[in-house]
């Protein structure tokens, strides 16, 4: 398994992780995820997840 460095961009810094990936890997920040709120639902077959950003800068999923 390689180990490479992937930045992820961050609303208030860029933050640089590292993370196992492969070139087909889709990378999506939170911010294109939560799309301006605070929160989001997420359908997953027949249940239904709740991800939320908290105030401590850190993401929630909760079923």
């Amino acid at each position: 398994m390689n180990v490479h460095r992937l930045a992820l961009p961050h609303a208030e810094s860029h933050r640089t992780v590292s993370a196992p990936y492969a070139a087909t890997d889709v990378v999506l920040g939170s911010e294109q995820l939560l799309n301006g709120r605070r929160e989001i639902l997420i359908r997953h077959g027949d249940k239904l997840y709740r991800l939320r950003h908290t105030s401590n800068d850190k993401l929630i999923l909760t079923k």
